[in-house]
C-alpha cells in the first residue's frame, strides 16, 4: 500500500521558531514537500512531510526538536472541478472518516495532490484504487527533488 511518512515536530509558539525549523531543513539540504501547523497558545504542532524523512527524523531529534512519525497517504488528484468532491465521496461509501488534510507545495507526475490521514488507511486505499485514484508513495515524491 503506498503510504508516506510525515513528520509532526512540536515547536513553542515563539516568534522565529518556524523560521529556525526550515533553516535547519534548508542547511541539510532537506526539502518540505508538504507542510501544516496547527498552533495553540502555548504550542504548535507543525505536519511535514518531506523528501528525506530519515534524515529529518535524525537532525530533528539531534536539535532537540520532539518529533513523531506517522504514516498517511497521498492522493493525486485528476483534472476537472470535481476531484476532491471525488475523494470525499470514495472515502465516504466505505464509511472512511478523515482526520485531518492539508494540500501538498509540489504537484507529483505533473498533478495537484494532497494529504491526508484517514482513520483506515487500509480501507480508504481500498476504496480510492477502486476509484481509479493515484496514490503516491514516498519515492513518488523523492522523484521530485530535482525539479
Amino acid at each position: 500500500m503506498p503510504t508516506v511518512r510525515q513528520q509532526s515536530v512540536f515547536v513553542e509558539n515563539r516568534v522565529g521558531q518556524l523560521l529556525r525549523l526550515t533553516q535547519l531543513f534548508d542547511q541539510a539540504d532537506i526539502r518540505i514537500l508538504a507542510v501544516s501547523i496547527v498552533h495553540s497558545v502555548d504550542c504548535a504542532i507543525c505536519r511535514m512531510i518531506v523528501d528525506d524523512p530519515d534524515k529529518a527524523r535524525e537532525l530533528l531529534t539531534a536539535h532537540h526538536f520532539p518529533v513523531c512519525e506517522t504514516e498517511l497517504m497521498v492522493v493525486s488528484l485528476p483534472h476537472g472541478k470535481r476531484a476532491l468532491l471525488g475523494v470525499w465521496a470514495s472515502l465516504l461509501g466505505g464509511e472512511v472518516n478523515i482526520h485531518y488534510t492539508y494540500p501538498m507545495l509540489i504537484q507529483p507526475k505533473g498533478q495537484p495532490a494532497i494529504a491526508l490521514a484517514p482513520d483506515n488507511i487500509d480501507a480508504a486505499a481500498r476504496l480510492l484504487n477502486e476509484d481509479g485514484f493515484t496514490l503516491l508513495d514516498e519515492d513518488d515524491l523523492l522523484s521530485e527533488r530535482d525539479r
